[in-house]
C-alpha cells in the first residue's frame, strides 16, 4: 500500500540552468573558431545531460520518507523520518554555492538560492536541503514526524 503524500515541492534551478546553457553556448563558440568537432558537440550535449540532472530539485514527504531528486531523478536520496531528529530552516553563505556537495554544516543538495532547511539525523549528521519555501518545508518534516509518534 502506498503512503499517501505529505508534501511535495519542485524547485527550478534557474542559475544552474543559466549557467549550463552559457557554458555550453562558450563551448560551442569555441568549437566553431577552433573548427573542433568535440567542443561543437560534445560540449553543448555535455553541458544538456548535465541540464537534465540538475534542472530542479524535488522534496517529497511521506509518512514514512523524506525523499528528495534532482532534474530527472538519477540522483536521489531517501531518508527515513524516524531518522530526523531535528530540522530549522537556515541561510547558506553564498559561498556555497549549488549542486551537491560538502560544507562546513554537512552535505549540501541545492539548485538555487541561499535558502535551505537544515535537518540533523540520529547519527549526528547534519545536511542541508535547498528549497524556495524554507518555512513550510521545516514545519512539514515536523508534521510528519509528530503524526508518525
Amino acid at each position: 500500500m502506498l503512503t499517501p503524500l505529505r508534501y511535495r515541492h519542485t524547485q527550478f534551478g534557474t542559475v544552474v540552468v543559466r549557467s549550463l546553457a552559457a557554458a555550453g553556448l562558450v563551448l560551442l563558440g569555441l568549437g566553431l573558431a577552433y573548427d573542433d568537432p568535440v567542443f561543437i558537440l560534445g560540449g553543448p550535449i555535455m553541458m544538456g545531460i548535465l541540464a537534465l540532472l540538475f534542472y530542479a530539485l524535488t522534496v517529497e514527504i511521506d509518512g514514512t520518507y523524506l525523499t528528495f531528486r534532482f532534474g530527472i531523478g538519477l540522483i536521489r536520496k531517501r531518508i527515513p523520518l524516524a531518522e530526523i531528529v531535528a530540522v530549522r530552516p537556515v541561510r547558506n553563505s553564498w559561498l556555497y554555492g549549488w549542486g551537491i556537495h560538502r560544507t562546513p554544516h554537512g552535505w549540501l543538495y541545492n539548485v538555487s538560492g541561499w535558502e535551505a532547511v537544515e535537518i540533523t539525523l540520529r547519527s549526528s549528521q547534519r545536511l542541508r536541503l535547498g528549497t524556495d519555501q524554507p518555512q513550510h518545508l521545516a514545519q512539514a518534516l515536523l508534521t510528519a514526524k509528530q503524526d508518525r509518534s
